[in-house]
């Protein structure tokens, strides 16, 4: 989705000033786009020189742990395992029987705490704020985990052929409000950096509980619309929302942000009204109906948006959106699946909302904030 060197530009700004990074692995270490390595955690690996530690779950085996870490760390030699930490551990024998014939260094026995579980939910794991997990968590590893081992196995991470940019944010010349609360979550924080950069003062606000700021544009990401729907439903900031959009407020909604920016929810529970800014009703379904990177480009000349401009990002909803029959879309797909055979982003006056997450370029964030400053000064 980023690129090689935006992986490597990303790591070196968002560590300046630490004495260590801990990159979190996703799906299994080797697991990529469409069945290959490309963009697994194996791969982020090698672009960023680290080295890995395995985290092992040991619930129902012993000896048979170090044929699979055997496997993982034999499969791409250009992968530098340090060592490995057991998790959900059982007895002390238990314990003691792995350790008889370990290949690798162990950093840590975890033994099995259901008090420490994640909760899973439709779009994933429950939010980390959300609960005493990562306190509880934090003071089990500490106990539990050497924590020095693992910080001298980082120290073998040789440096980067890379310094971090210098570059300065343009001076503030749009306000531009970011949807931000419980309902409203997922957000690339490299977008909202960009958006800084080419002048956006970005004005935090809870749709649920909040009347809409004095701003000049809108920025509404994905997260739990349909877990807070009432709160929504009920909140003023919808009906102004509403009223800004008709003036010509322009706004930008992603996936969450565009089922808030429908006319209704539909639930197993019922229907609730939302902000109606775009001629569309959305529908929660019982499985996920897209999950994946996406590719695409601007398609469509009455975009705010200028036509022709691509980007990727990624999609994951278990909402189907069912917009009118004369609808415009914005965005065309070469991978995703969008609203509509690979349509997204609908156009709706100044508004475009879709499913994609889009990974904000230099040029897109740029436009977004080009439409805010036209709307200020009219």
């Amino acid at each position: 989705m980023m690129g090689k060197d935006e992986v490597m530009r990303t790591f070196v700004s968002a560590s300046e000033g630490a004495d260590i990074a801990v990159i979190e692995g996703v799906m299994g270490l080797h697991d990529g786009i469409d069945g290959t390595g490309i963009s697994s955690t194996a791969d982020c690996a090698k672009i960023l020189s680290c080295p890995i530690i395995l985290v092992c779950d040991v619930k129902g085996m012993s000896r048979s742990v170090h044929a699979l870490i055997m496997g993982y760390t034999g499969f791409d030699p250009a992968v530098t395992c340090s060592g490995v930490i057991y998790n959900r551990g059982g007895s002390e024998r238990h314990r003691s029987m792995i350790g008889l014939e370990e290949t690798i260094p162990s950093f840590g026995w975890i033994p099995r705490n259901d008090t420490l579980t994640v909760g899973s939910r439709h779009l994933g794991l429950a939010m980390a704020g959300e609960g005493e997990g990562m306190a509880k968590s934090s003071a089990v590893i500490e106990k539990c985990c050497d924590i020095e081992g693992i910080i001298e196995a980082a120290a073998t991470a040789p440096p980067l052929p890379m310094k971090k940019e210098e570059g300065s944010n343009e001076p503030e010349r749009v306000r531009i409000g970011v949807a931000m609360d419980q309902a409203f979550c997922f957000y690339y924080a490299e977008n909202l950096t960009r958006l800084r950069r080419e002048g956006a003062e970005l004005v935090f606000f809870s749709p649920m509980t909040d009347h809409l700021p004095s701003v000049d544009g809108l920025y509404l990401g994905g997260g739990y619309p349909e877990l807070y729907a009432e709160a929504l439903e009920e909140s003023p900031c919808r009906k102004e929302i509403k009223k800004a959009a008709d003036e010509g407020l322009p706004i930008y909604g992603e996936c969450g942000g565009l089922i808030y920016l429908s006319r209704s929810l539909e639930t197993d529970d019922r229907r609730y009204s939302f902000a109606g800014v775009v001629p569309a009703d959305a529908e929660m379904m019982s499985r996920f109906v897209a999950l994946g990177y996406i590719d695409g480009k601007v398609n469509h000349s009455s975009s705010p948006f200028s036509k022709g401009l691509s980007f990727r990002g990624h999609e994951f909803h278990y909402s189907t959106v069912y917009p009118d029959a004369d609808i415009r879309y914005a965005f065309t797909l070469k991978r995703g699946k969008g609203i509509l055979d690979q349509q997204d982003g609908i156009i709706t006056g100044e508004t475009i909302a879709g499913y994609s997450h889009v990974y904000f370029s230099d040029r897109f964030a740029k436009e977004l904030v080009t439409m805010a400053e036209k709307y200020r000064s009219e």
